[in-house]
């Protein structure tokens, strides 16, 4: 991590410039920043590269050709998603189709929050689980967990989660109907009979949530781009659905986020808040993979 000074960035037509207030921190910026071909896959050779994804602040300028936000708006979003999003910056310039407004009643904290861990919750969900669903979030003390518990509780579903006992009561009191402690039972052998399995984790845990699915079922895996043949001639076997989801930046669903924090329907939990000038603390916080909820990065 280094720090330096940049000029200002410019916009386009369809862009604005937000001074940044807070951003959050996910696992997608540890790995990247420690995957030399994972960036090279980003941004060529470009260096160096300003990280991250997550932001709220308030608009300083905006382009000819945006008409529904106006200078001083408070705004958030996931940004540039498919490149390098240049969160890490005290400017960000974001085309106005990825943002929402921010909701009066939570904070820039908070917002930056509920961005891209709420984004891939919402994506997961949304499309795949109606009212009366049996529902297992795996991690559900996470980041995209802890948004996952509290929109599928939303749906209408019955929620099952694993984390560990000491997030018990964490998990409960965001909506779980039943928590499985993974370090001492084996979810695969005490549920059946479900209907979406969101997935967190992969490896033998996607494999094991095959298992639990009724006829029909369907697995969303965060963490696999592509399946072994096995794996889906597994799925193909017991008849259920596997698929993966990459989250995608999203005005409109950013609007729907924004309509779920101004009725309470969903509160980010933020676990730890570092200043920009810790942001090393930050990342190795986020490597522990024992995050609860979400950490921001206050400017």
């Amino acid at each position: 991590m280094i720090y330096s000074d940049i000029q200002e960035p410019s916009i386009k037509d369809n862009e604005v410039l937000v001074k940044v207030e807070a951003i959050s921190i996910n696992p997608v910026d540890t790995g990247t920043r420690s995957n030399e071909e994972l960036l090279n896959w980003i941004v060529g050779d470009t260096r160096p590269v300003i990280l991250g994804w997550d932001i709220s602040g308030a608009i300083v300028k905006k382009g000819e050709g945006v008409s529904h936000f106006e200078i001083g708006d408070a705004v958030f979003g996931m940004v540039n998603f498919m490149g390098i999003g240049n969160a890490y910056a005290e400017y960000v310039a974001v085309p106005v189709d990825q943002l929402a407004k921010k909701p009066a009643n939570i904070t820039y904290e908070e917002a930056a929050a509920t961005t891209l861990a709420a984004l891939t919750a919402l994506q997961s969900l949304e499309n795949n689980i109606k009212k009366g669903d049996k529902v297992l979030i795996h991690a559900g003390s996470g980041g995209v967990g802890h948004f996952a518990i509290q929109i599928a509780k939303h749906l209408g579903a019955y929620v099952i989660t694993t984390c560990s006992e000491k997030n018990r009561e964490f998990v409960l009191s965001i909506g779980a109907d039943e928590h499985i402690d993974y370090s001492k039972l084996k979810f695969n052998e005490i549920i059946s009979n479900i209907d979406f399995v969101l997935d967190t984790i992969g490896a033998e845990v996607l494999n094991d949530s095959l298992d639990i699915l009724k006829p029909g079922g369907t697995v969303v895996a965060l963490r696999s781009v592509g399946f072994s043949d096995d794996l889906t001639q597994k799925a193909n076997r017991l008849n259920v659905k596997l698929q993966s989801l990459l989250v995608q930046s999203n005005g409109n669903d950013m609007n729907t986020l924004k309509r779920l924090l101004e009725s309470q329907v969903i509160k980010p939990y933020i676990s730890a808040r570092f200043h920009l000038d810790k942001m090393a603390d930050a990342h190795l916080q986020i490597e522990t993979n024992r995050t609860v909820g979400k950490i921001v990065v206050i400017f």
